[in-house]
């Protein structure tokens, strides 16, 4: 099996048993991150399908030079998610839902837990302060915009947008610091 960067310049090229291999690499940690925002697993699944056939159509777009390929593809999925969740459709859904469906809202970091082991920065994350841990787990987890994130901690927006910037700096200095 190639380096992920031979695959990636492989898939840009497009080689389709590239991206065969960068599918089955990532796909787990996709998903997962997906489903925790969209809380349905079909839908996550149909999502998730989305966002890969995205990458194949637009990955001559990734540039190594602005970030890494799986931030890039983190950010692919956790916009369709959101998006999805933001929809008329979606919404319509949700209008008739009994309260069974909140319970990972209000279970606390058990979700992120699982979630971050998934995708690999569970250790990166808990090296984080903990309104750093609370920051991502709603933002990037559950795919809370920072207004709702404000809200639910009671928290000025503004201080949200700055403890957000400044955890995702601290996060990305304890990635690249473990080399």
């Amino acid at each position: 099996m190639k380096q992920p960067d031979a695959l990636i310049l492989a898939m840009k090229n497009g080689d389709q048993q590239a991206f065969s291999q960068l599918y089955d690499m990532y796909s787990l940690a996709i998903f997962g991150v997906i489903n925790t925002i969209v809380k349905e697993e079909n839908v996550a699944e149909e999502i998730q399908q989305d966002v890969f056939i995205k990458v194949w159509e637009n990955a001559s777009s990734y540039s190594v030079g602005k970030g890494r390929f799986f931030t890039w593809l983190l950010n692919i999925a956790r916009n369709a998610a959101i998006d999805h969740t933001r929809s008329k459709s979606h919404k319509n859904t949700q209008k008739n839902l009994s309260t069974t469906n909140f319970v990972d809202i209000l279970s606390g970091s058990d979700n992120l837990n699982k979630k971050t082991d998934a995708i690999g920065i569970r250790k990166f994350v808990d090296a984080l302060k903990p309104a750093c841990v609370k920051i991502i787990d709603f933002i990037y987890f559950k795919g809370f915009t920072q207004k709702n994130t404000a809200e639910a901690l009671k928290i000025p927006l503004g201080t949200v947008k700055t403890r957000a910037r400044n955890c995702i700096k601290d996060l990305r200095l304890k990635v690249i610091g473990r080399a």
